[in-house]
């Protein structure tokens, strides 16, 4: 067990991480940017340092965390989740660094990271999935609407990479190519992937997905 703990992460995560930290015994170190200097997770760790730099960049800031880490001694960086937490560089750096990365290895963020790369190597694994294709069509439209036809709609369409909801859509229909990039925001540039719908069954988008994944429903990527 380690003694010191560096939290590269903010708000309600961070202050879980340091509760736990503490239960065991463990000093945690909170990193925090100039808007956040009131916040409740920063009076709550053992120290606590201030980052440079734009806020929305500040967390991210690989460099900065890691000389933040040497400086107050700290043994080990847990990332919480979002921000780093899915970077296989930063997890890599962490470990070069000489320190405890408490989170999966680089291999394991870099596999599951993708979904089309995680349905692939859990398949290959022998982990039963959902019947559809895991191929890469990005914009081929035409290709992605002749896989949704073998497995039905409704589907939802989804980035192959990110999470949180973010880049999410339901397409009832064929025309998928007006679903495609959901509220403005950007296409992955690692492609999509087409999960069939629960939406309606009540649920919200994040969690229908995951009763997706679980129940059988067919998926299909491009």
């Amino acid at each position: 067990m380690f003694e010191s703990l560096l939290v590269a992460n903010r708000g309600e995560i961070a202050r879980r991480v340091i509760r736990s930290a503490r239960a065991l015994g463990i000093r945690t170190v909170a990193v925090h940017s100039s808007v956040d200097c009131d916040l409740p997770f920063v009076a709550e760790a053992d120290d606590a340092v201030e980052l440079t730099g734009p806020p929305a960049q500040a967390y991210r800031d690989a460099r900065q965390l890691l000389d933040v880490a040497r400086k107050t001694s700290a043994v080990a960086v847990h990332p919480g989740y979002g921000f780093l937490s899915e970077d296989p560089g930063f997890a890599r750096s962490v470990s070069e660094a000489g320190l405890a990365w408490v989170g999966p290895s680089p291999e394991a963020i870099s596999a599951m990271g993708d979904k089309v790369a995680a349905r692939e190597t859990v398949a290959a694994a022998g982990v039963p999935v959902a019947p559809g294709s895991t191929s890469r069509r990005e914009s081929r439209e035409d290709a992605a609407v002749v896989e949704a036809e073998k497995v039905g709609f409704p589907v939802m369409l989804k980035a192959a990479a990110g999470g949180g909801g973010m880049g999410m859509a339901v397409a009832a229909d064929a025309a998928i190519r007006a679903h495609r990039v959901p509220q403005g925001q950007p296409p992955s540039p690692t492609g999509s992937s087409v999960t069939r719908d629960c939406s309606s069954s009540g649920t919200s988008h994040g969690y229908g997905t995951l009763r997706c994944r679980f129940s059988g429903w067919p998926t299909v990527g491009w």
